[in-house]
C-alpha cells in the first residue's frame, strides 16, 4: 500500500488537507485520485488508513481510519563523523533501514568536510528528508532525528544522561561492541561514536573516556567509515531482537 507521511496532531483527527508539496506529491507523484486508499504515518510512531475523499487545485482532503501506535524502540543515537561527498547520505539512508532513532553530524579532528552555517542548514534540511523516504520505504511509523551539525564533543554533552556511549575505536581489540552493547540496561539509550574517514583522534578518545564513553571494536578488520556505522547498527539491533 501506498505510504505517505503527515504530520497529526493529537487526538487523531477524522480527516487531513494536504496542501503545498504533500498534496503535489500525492496527485502529481504518486497519482492517486478520489477514493484511493493509501497509509498515512506521522513519524512519532503512529499511522492509519486512509481515503482521499476529494482532491481540489491547491488540496487535497483524506479521511482517515483509526490510528495505531508501533510499540516504542530503544533510542539508538549515532553520532557520525562528517565524511566526504554523499557517504552521510548512505549511512542515514540505511541507517534508518537499520532501526537508528537519531543522528548526529559531528565535526571531528579528521573531518575533512567543514560546514558553513548556511551550508549545514542546507544540508540538515536535506538530511532530514532523506531519513522521511527512507522510513516511508522501509514502513517504518517513526522517523529518526537528524540532528545539525556540531562538534563531537559538544553533541555527545548534549546527550541524555543515562545514555550509554560506545566508542568505535580501531585501537581497542579488548572489548567487541556486543559485549559492551549487552551491557547497557535493557530499553536504555545507546549513543554510538563513529569517527570520519582518518578515524577519532587519540585525545578525541581519551575525551570521550573522561565523558563515559567505552572504546569498542568490531572486530580485525578495519571498515570504512560508513560502513563501521552500518555494521554497528545490525549488530545492536540483532542483540536487541530487531534483526533476526
Amino acid at each position: 500500500m501506498v505510504r505517505l507521511f503527515v504530520p497529526l496532531p493529537e487526538p487523531t483527527p477524522s480527516e487531513v488537507t494536504l496542501t503545498g508539496e504533500r498534496r503535489h506529491y500525492l496527485v502529481h507523484v504518486l497519482r492517486l485520485g478520489e477514493g484511493a486508499s493509501l497509509e498515512v504515518f506521522d513519524g512519532a510512531g503512529r499511522s492509519c488508513t486512509a481515503r482521499v475523499a476529494s482532491v481540489d487545485a491547491d488540496a487535497v482532503r483524506l479521511e482517515l481510519g483509526e490510528a495505531r501506535r508501533s510499540p516504542p524502540r530503544r533510542q539508538v543515537h549515532i553520532l557520525q563523523g562528517l565524511p566526504k561527498g554523499d557517504k552521510l547520505e548512505w549511512v542515514l539512508q540505511k541507517g534508518t533501514e537499520l532501526g537508528a532513532t537519531a543522528f548526529h553530524p559531528v565535526a571531528a579532528a579528521r573531518s575533512v568536510v567543514k560546514l558553513e552555517p548556511k551550508r549545514a542548514e542546507e544540508r540538515t534540511a536535506r538530511w532530514a528528508k532523506i531519513v522521511e523516504e527512507a522510513s516511508r520505504q522501509c514502513r517504518r511509523d517513526d522517523v529518526p532525528v537528524v540532528h545539525p551539525p556540531r562538534p563531537l564533543v559538544e553533541a555527545v554533552r548534549a546527550l541524555a544522561p543515562d545514555t550509554t556511549l560506545l566508542v568505535l575505536d580501531e585501537e581497542e581489540s579488548a572489548v567487541p561492541l556486543g559485549e559492551a552493547f549487552r551491557g547497557s540496561a535493557p530499553g536504555s539509550p545507546v549513543a554510538l561514536v563513529v569517527g570520519p574517514e582518518g578515524g577519532l583522534a587519540r585525545e578525541e578518545v581519551q575525551a570521550l573516556r573522561a565523558l563515559g564513553g567505552r572504546p569498542v571494536t568490531l572486530g580485525r578488520l578495519i571498515l570504512r567509515t560508513e560502513t563501521a556505522a552500518l555494521a554497528a547498527l545490525a549488530v545492536m539491533m540483532h542483540l536487541d531482537g530487531e534483526l533476526g
